[in-house]
């Protein structure tokens, strides 16, 4: 199976979609295929690759009910080594069939587990930003749920709930879950994001990444263009630190291969 990532955090606005695409396209800058998942029924993972979620044939829908697979209706994003299950209308409605299954949990991972998507390094798994069956397939296929959150009142108190789920899918079907936390967004000119930074940092030590996503008016100019910060905007300062996430995660997966093993 890939290493899969599950982007997740109770409160929107947070940066999970923006650190999706920013991530997926440095693994496939880097050479590793990357297969991005949009589980959110807004579909902004797809249209910010430039896609129309309203004309997409084939979604994340079809997989989770069991009438497609993941390469069927995957496709090809402006990036080499970066494809984009999308979400399209049919989502909408999915998580009220999926309450109606029973053991609907695993049916993601075993999605992922199938040979023809063997050849993805990584799966990124965009959670839409609520509690429900689509969060809990995504963080029962996950080795890692990623947490942004932005040294924000509103989005640390929210930060809680959010740890909350991940702890529950840990107790009930996926025991190997970890969680990282990723500070988004971050502005260093006032004193109130460097004192939340040091309160995240004093309660979470070890689950804090050291890398940090500051605030960029590149990335809201890479949304409306439909194409990664890599592309939009290589030498930009977010470019930078989205590439610096990369080398962590993965010098992350490499040792939980490795301890595993």
């Amino acid at each position: 199976m890939p290493f899969t990532i599950a982007l997740w955090h109770q409160k929107g606005g947070v940066a999970k979609t923006t650190t999706a695409i920013s991530l997926g396209a440095c693994f496939a800058e880097r050479g590793h295929e990357t297969l991005l998942i949009d589980l959110d029924p807004q579909g902004n993972l797809t249209s910010g690759l430039g896609f129309d979620p309203e004309q997409a044939r084939g979604s994340a829908a079809d997989v989770l009910l069991g009438n497609d697979t993941l390469a069927t209706v995957s496709r090809e994003t402006c990036l080499p080594g970066l494809d984009l299950a999308p979400s399209n209308p049919d989502m909408v409605t999915l998580p009220r069939w999926l309450h109606l299954r029973e053991k609907y949990e695993p049916l993601l991972r075993q999605a992922l587990a199938r040979p023809e998507v063997a050849h993805y390094r990584v799966a990124i798994l965009d959670c839409p930003p609520m509690l429900g069956p689509l969060t809990v397939a995504a963080l029962t296929a996950a080795d890692l749920a990623l947490i942004p959150t932005q040294c924000e009142y509103f989005s640390v108190q929210t930060l809680a709930n959010s740890l909350d789920l991940v702890q529950l899918v840990r107790g009930r079907t996926n025991p190997r879950l970890a969680y990282r936390i990723l500070v988004t967004m971050f502005d260093g000119r006032g004193l109130l994001h460097s004192r939340i930074l040091a309160q995240l940092q004093g309660v979470f030590p070890d689950a804090l990444l050291q890398s940090m996503i500051g605030v960029d008016s590149k990335l809201r100019e890479s949304q409306l263009a439909g194409r990664p910060i890599t592309l939009h905007a290589n030498s930009s300062r977010a470019a930078q630190q989205y590439r610096q996430l990369a080398e962590e995660l993965l010098t992350y997966a490499q040792r939980s291969v490795q301890e595993a093993a």
